[in-house]
Formats: structure tokens, sequence, C-alpha cells
């Protein structure tokens, strides 16, 4: 199960530490002139930041719009080939249903290889069923999101934001393979979450670039057992503006986070 092999890591790595790998190769080319393609500038990231990370988590957009989703597919398989006991959470925000979301599901989990999925629950609860399906895979619900704009929809409610009620229902699921998307920048959200939905596992973007407050959300999110959080970092580990160390700064950031996001 996605959860298993997500712990196992989490404790291997001794951090909650996710590296995104949200590559804009038409920027980040120009970073290293050590990689002629996008890759091979992967591998290499990964070959220097593996031991940091408990799991990699990459955005399906940076590459499905430059035409590079062979490329995505190469990644996640070099991962998986190199580093069996890493996860791999495709960033796909899915959210459609009936044969569509089917086919979404195929796409992650069939096409991508994808341990997980991020997919969007706001059409409701048969947009997520067909990514259930596959039963040893993880499925990561948008809840509260990071971004300003988000709390139209998500704190609309009558005595329970739209958001909450979403926690409830996973956790009322109580299937450990679903997890929940609370944005590093929603403290309080982050608090409620928690609370509401003790158990269950949340990745939290918006450390680093977006400015999220680290031991707030480590304080907010951590289950009493130390797990229940993974925490995403991409721009502030991987935008390194360096031609020359530019992989060594790379390490070093994931270095500092990873031991940032200690469990022990």
């Amino acid at each position: 199960m996605f959860i298993d092999t997500l712990e196992t890591s989490l404790h291997r790595a001794n951090t909650c530490l996710c590296i995104g790998l949200d590559i804009d190769w038409r920027v980040m080319s120009s970073f290293t002139s050590s990689s002629s393609s996008l890759v091979e500038f992967a591998k290499r990231i990964v070959q220097e930041t593996n031991q940091y990370a408990s799991v990699y988590k990459l955005n399906h957009a940076f590459y499905a719009s430059q035409g590079l989703e062979e490329d995505l597919s190469q990644i996640i398989r070099f991962v998986k080939d190199s580093y069996p006991n890493l996860p791999v959470i495709l960033d796909a925000k899915r959210g459609d249903i009936g044969n569509t979301a089917v086919q979404y599901a195929e796409e992650a989990f069939i096409r991508y290889q994808a341990d997980a999925v991020t997919v969007s629950p706001y059409l409701g609860w048969d947009a997520v069923e067909p990514f259930l399906r596959y039963r040893d895979k993880g499925v990561i619900l948008l809840c509260r999101t990071s971004n300003e704009g988000s709390a139209w929809i998500q704190e609309v409610g009558n005595g329970q934001p739209v958001y909450l009620r979403v926690a409830e229902r996973v956790e009322q699921e109580r299937n450990p393979n679903l997890m929940l998307v609370v944005g590093a920048t929603q403290l309080e959200a982050l608090s409620q979450v928690r609370k509401i939905a003790p158990s269950t596992t949340l990745l939290v973007p918006g450390i680093g670039a977006q400015g999220g407050d680290l031991d707030e959300v480590l304080r907010r999110a951590r289950r009493r057992d130390g797990l229940g959080v993974i925490i995403n970092c991409s721009r502030s580990i991987i935008a390194q503006q360096d031609d020359k160390d530019y992989f060594t700064r790379v390490s070093e950031a994931a270095a500092t986070y990873a031991r940032l996001m200690s469990i022990h």
C-alpha cells in the first residue's frame, strides 16, 4: 500500500521532506551546462537529493505544457527503478466524472506508474472513486489550498466550510491511502483539518518560495506519532541559479530542509 511505502520512507530518511521536481526546462536549462536534456537534468537532481527526500512530487503541467510527457514518464521510471523505496506523487490535480475520471486514473497509475496522484473533489465524490479502485495507490485530495483566491469556494458553508467537509469525508472513509492537501499559508485551516481528520496524512505545499512558516506547520500538522505530514519544497531546492555549482547548491538546500523537517 502507498501509505506503508510512504511511512517506511519517512522513517528511512528521518524527514518529512517532499522534493518537487517542477522543472520549467525553458528556464532551468540555463542553470547548468552539464546536462544535455531534461531527463538527464532531473536524474542528476534525484541522484544528489535522494538521501534527503522521503518522497518526490512531479507537477504534470510543467511537462505537458512543453510536450514533454515522455520525459515525465522516464523520470518517474528512473526514480522507481533506481530508488524503489522512494514513492512518487504525480501532481495532476485531476477532477472530472464518469469515463473521463477513469481515464485520468489510468493515466496516473498505468501510463505514468505513479504511486499517488492529486485529485480535486469539487465535482463530488464520484470524481474520486475511479482513483480509489487502484487500492494500493495514494489519492491526495485538494482540501484547503495555499492560494488566497481559493477562499471564495473552499471557505463557503453554513456552519462547516467546504474544505472541512472534504476533510471529514476523508477521515470517515478510513482509507489510509487517502490524503489531503492543505497549504502552509493556511495555518488556521491546517489546525482545523488536523482536528477533524486526526489520522489522515497531509501534503503541505507552500514552504520556501511561498513563505509558509515551517515551525508552525510542523506543530499544527504532525500527528502524535510525529508522522502524518509530508511538506513539499520545489523552487527553494531546485531553483539554484549557479551554473558552476548548481547541483552542489541543490544538494545543500535539500539537506538543510531535510534537517529542519526531521522526524526524530
